[in-house]
């Protein structure tokens, strides 16, 4: 199962995700998503726009990797990966 970790600040709104390792299905990135969203309820709210696509301010990495498809959220997220959620930076 895949590991989810988040950026600390979100356990300030999920405190259910704080102190515990997040492990869910494999499956999209969305699929992921859903099933942390079972566990802290508001979760996929939270880092996701009104229309399912990644908030411009949100960022997940698969692994080392910046996932592709903000928008429909499709990258596969394998057993063994580790899905970051972050806040993006931007400014100069």
């Amino acid at each position: 199962m895949p590991t989810v970790e988040v950026t600390p600040h979100l356990y300030r709104f999920f405190p259910a995700l704080e102190n515990r390792t997040i492990r869910v299905p494999a499956g999209s990135v969305a699929e992921v998503l859903r099933a942390v969203d079972e566990l802290a309820p508001g979760f996929s709210d939270y880092v996701l726009d009104e229309h399912g696509a990644l908030r411009r301010h949100v960022n997940i990495s698969l692994n080392d990797t910046n996932v592709i498809d903000r928008e429909n959220l499709s990258d596969h997220v394998p057993e063994d990966a580790t899905l970051y959620i972050f806040q993006a930076l931007s400014g100069g």
